[in-house]
């Protein structure tokens, strides 16, 4: 290896996640904070939960309730209608 191009390498770098779990690896980067983890993903935990930071999740809700609603009742007139 070429010295002093590699960065440094931490063996016990600590990743906290948002649950409070706390993991030593190895990384080059000291401490990571990540917000979901193997202990609390629903893919790993068999959990039915909506994991959301933006809002996103309430937007969609709140477009497809919209679309749901009819504003108008509008009937359709088919081709064979119009004669």
């Amino acid at each position: 290896m070429k010295k002093e191009i590699h960065p440094k390498y931490y063996p016990k770098a600590v990743i906290k996640c948002a649950c409070g779990n706390e993991i030593h690896a190895g990384s080059t980067i000291e401490a990571m904070h990540v917000e979901i983890c193997s202990a609390c993903h629903p893919f790993f935990t068999g959990t039915k939960k909506i994991i959301d930071t933006a809002g996103r999740v309430e937007k969609f809700q709140a477009r497809r309730a919209k679309a749901v609603t009819p504003k108008t009742a509008k009937t359709r007139v088919s081709s064979k209608n119009k004669k």
